[in-house]
């Protein structure tokens, strides 16, 4: 692939990026969701940040592990924790990385 093909591919992938989200935006008012489909929306963002973080809290030196022993699983419990008690988000990073660094330093 040569330059000019890397830089139009990524012209192009811009565009296309600038479009997709930019109908939104441009159609205003004049385009409803219907209630059923916002309804199921709302959930959907917790849906897809659940299927990219589990996997990779779930495993532990390359191998499907749900234990103890695995750093990563113990500090999202404790995060998801803290999310769930004071509804911060800042506060439940802040609780997962630290006891994700304890957990590491001192195991």
């Amino acid at each position: 692939m040569s330059a000019i093909d890397t830089w139009i591919a990524i012209l192009g992938m811009t565009v296309v990026t600038v479009l997709s989200r930019a109908l939104f935006l441009m159609a205003g008012e004049r385009v409803t969701v219907p209630d059923r489909i916002q309804r199921a929306l709302r959930y959907a963002p917790a849906a897809a940040l659940a299927a990219i973080i589990l996997p990779d809290l779930l495993t532990f030196e390359g191998h499907f592990t749900i234990s103890p022993t695995n750093d990563k699983l113990m500090a999202g419990i404790a995060a998801t924790l803290c999310y769930v008690l004071t509804r911060r988000m800042v506060g439940m990073i802040a609780v997962g990385m630290i006891v994700y660094t304890a957990l590491r330093l001192l195991g």
